[in-house]
């Protein structure tokens, strides 16, 4: 036999699922020799040509560990657990379950969670809470809820988002967050530790143009305003206070090494010029603090002993060093993620979606298209299903790219056992059902593995409704019900038992149904099944899986009764 031989399906799956559990086990770096030895103890009757199934083992481990590196071994595990189930049970695969311990000193363990209010929470947001959250349940510690809402122009607040948020997070990580602190209230903090800095020479008012001290800056050059007297930088810095300098005017810089290699740390401003009001103090200050000063003192002020932040603001973590050395303060212990991108959502972005949500494109920010939480909430995500997909994918630094059925994966293990069946049929067809009936009820399992929910009943003996693209040939099974033939626009009841290898579909009595439109989320795009609902005790807000179709949750009756679904996942 050569390297090329054609394999079955079963002997590449076998492989496949070798190789995928072992990279999954060896945190992406699964291998070959591993592999088949794993495949010969399964397979013995393939050890006769153990040379020639060395090309499909190492295609399979490349492909594998290429998985792991691009998608993370989230997705590594929710392909494995498509393929073979029990190949998850091996005790080595619990190894790479769960966070690993925090560095530096954790007896007493402060964290912090810090969006802007300018929209609600998002899929990418709710890292944060659970990484956070699930720390300081580890630790005994507690979690800090900070808006940073000191930008009153490219990201001005929303005043409703601050109670969006409060409620999302405690949705998400199943707690309330220890302490709620809102930056805009903090700000005399924040302008008391501005002025001590100028006081203490760490600081000064700079009045250079941003294109001026660019140059400065670039060619490790001190700008004139840098070496300005103490009072000369607190008559600047009362008079930016006082409304006097217009935006754009002048900012407070804090005082680095003009030779650090690089460039951003080089005076980094602190403080700028906002005359806009903020929609939760008004026009009160005029003076107020960039993001890396605010969020570096009020991380002192808090006693924050942990930052877990996005490796792209490791600069964040330099800068706010070099301001924690001027006022003599231990810095907190970084810790850093990669990026996570949903194939289907792409960014993360709140101001982008509000943009879209202002354009009309989306119909608000529960639109079910959008990655928001309250979009997922909407759609019918169980808050477990997003805990345990962050907390597996952990604190890696690599950037990877993953599609939404990895999430979908999470939350189908955990709302399965307890979500109750019902069917939808779309594109309904009308048939009348011709035979003697044993019975004019039929009572099925409202869940097919827990009995204790009870069961549904279904009138028959009327017309019923199938899908019109399944009637085919006319010869197929009614499920958990009858083998049927139609004739003459008459469907025959041939016999209730199974009697052949016949097709199964889905069907529906039309006295237990009631008209239902399913909304399927499609990308940017939204589509619509129009067909029938069983009507057997629904209720708003409730998931439901659909035989055939899959999960969806009941978002609304409309004023005709029609029942309108959102569509979850498969």
């Amino acid at each position: 036999m050569s390297e090329n031989t054609p394999w079955d399906d079963e002997v590449v799956n076998t492989v496949r699922k070798y190789a995928l559990q072992n990279s999954l086990e060896y945190d992406g770096k699964g291998e070959s020799g591993s592999v088949l030895g794993r495949l010969l103890s399964e397979r013995e009757d393939l050890r006769d040509v153990a040379r020639e199934l060395k090309g499909i083992v190492d295609k399979e481990v490349d492909e594998a560990n290429e998985i792991a590196e691009s998608m993370g071994l989230a997705h590594v595990r929710v392909l494995l657990e498509k393929l073979a189930p029990d190949a998850l049970e091996r005790k080595k695969q619990e190894k790479s379950v769960g966070l690993k311990d925090l560095p530096g000193e954790s007896s007493e363990v402060v964290l912090r969670f810090a969006p802007n209010p300018n929209g609600p929470l998002s899929l990418g947001h709710s890292r944060g809470v659970v990484i956070n959250s699930e720390y300081a349940k580890m630790y005994g510690g507690k979690v800090v809820l900070r808006f940073d809402d000191t930008d009153t122009k490219v990201k001005p607040p929303i005043p409703e988002a601050y109670s969006w948020i409060e409620e999302e997070f405690e949705w998400i990580s199943g707690r309330s967050a220890d302490v709620v602190i809102r930056a805009s209230d903090r700000m005399p903090v924040y302008l008391d530790y501005a002025r001590k800095m100028i006081q203490g020479g760490h600081g000064y008012v700079c009045r250079c143009k941003s294109e001026s001290f660019r140059e400065f800056r670039n060619s490790k050059e001190e700008c004139p305003c840098r070496n300005k007297s103490i009072e000369g930088n607190i008559a600047d810095w009362d008079a930016m206070n006082e409304g006097e300098i217009e935006e754009g005017g002048a900012v407070v810089r804090v005082k680095t090494d003009m030779n650090i290699p690089n460039p951003a740390l080089r005076d980094w401003p602190a403080l700028r010029i906002q005359h806009k009001p903020h929609p939760m103090v008004g026009d009160r200050y005029k003076v107020w603090p960039l993001l890396d000063f605010q969020s570096a003192i009020e991380d002192h002020e808090q006693g924050v002993t942990h930052i877990i932040r996005g490796k792209d603001l490791m600069d964040s973590t330099r800068k706010q060093t070099l301001l924690y050395e001027h006022f003599g303060w231990e810095y907190p212990s970084a810790l850093y993620w990669g990026r996570v991108k949903v194939h289907e959502y792409g960014g993360f972005s709140t101001s982008s979606i509000r943009e879209s949500i202002d354009s009309g494109a989306k119909e608000g920010w529960d639109d079910p298209r959008l990655p928001t939480i309250k979009a997922l909430q909407r759609r019918g995500f169980c808050s477990e299903s997003l805990r345990e997909f962050w907390i597996d994918l952990g604190l890696s630094q690599k950037d990877i790219s993953i599609p939404l059925q990895t999430l979908e994966s999470f939350n189908a293990r955990i709302i399965d056992s307890k979500t109750e069946r019902r069917v939808f049929v779309g594109d309904p067809r009308e048939i009348k059902l011709q035979g003697d009936f044993p019975t004019s009820n039929l009572s099925l399992p409202r869940h097919p593995e827990n009995p204790t929910v009870g069961n549904r009943c279904w009138m028959v003996g009327g017309p019923v409704v199938i899908q019109d693209g399944d009637i085919g040939d006319g010869v197929f099974r009614l499920k958990d019900f009858a083998d049927v033939k139609i004739v003459d626009e008459l469907a025959n009841i041939e016999s209730f038992e199974k009697s052949d290898e016949r097709r199964k579909i889905h069907w529906l009595p039309l006295e237990n149904s009631r008209k239902a439109r399913l909304v399927i989320p499609d990308g940017d795009e939204i589509d619509e099944l129009d067909g029938l609902l069983e009507d057997v005790d629904l209720v708003i807000g409730d998931v439901y899986q659909l035989e055939r179709v899959g999960f969806a949750r009941l978002d609304r009756f409309e004023e005709d009764l029609t029942a309108i679904l959102i569509w979850l996942h498969g």
